[in-house]
């Protein structure tokens, strides 16, 4: 099994790659209990920073804007020994029609189709993620650079 952890802003490269596939994520958001609360998400990279996007009724995103820190967890869906578990904060939201043609975005590479406009209740939001550990697990390779 191979694992490394990175402390600092900079996105390792290999969560860099897991975020720009087709991987689906698990982002973690403290509820105002202190609880936690975990959904699946699509997620995607700049390259630089993480980012997710949801809409401003759900519980997620009152959670962070509450509270900023978050940890998303990204599964290589082709091999589920391999991940990344990136902790670290929402430094940034994006709404209006950026937020809205992010979500087609990401649609499009998970499903190959626009988002259906009727799933919308309230407006969409990109949450942009920069971490501050990362760990990278393949339990499967030997090393990981």
């Amino acid at each position: 099994m191979a694992a490394t952890s990175k402390d600092g802003p900079e996105l390792h490269r290999a969560t860099v790659e897991l975020a720009q596939g087709r991987n689906y994520g698990a982002i973690t958001t403290i509820l105002p209990s202190g609880n936690l609360q975990t959904h699946p998400i699509w997620v995607h990279s700049d390259g630089e920073r993480l980012v997710v996007n949801t809409e401003t009724h759900r519980r997620k995103y009152k959670n962070v804007e509450r509270d900023p820190n978050v940890t998303l967890t990204i599964r290589n869906e082709e091999n589920p020994y391999h991940y990344a578990e990136v902790r670290g904060e929402v430094v940034e939201k994006v709404t209006g029609q950026e937020a809205r043609d992010h979500i087609d975005e990401l649609s499009q590479k998970y499903h190959g189709e626009d988002y259906p406009p009727d799933n919308i209740i309230s407006e969409r939001v990109m949450l942009w993620i920069v971490p501050s550990r990362q760990t990278i697990v393949d339990q499967t390779a030997s090393s990981i650079d």
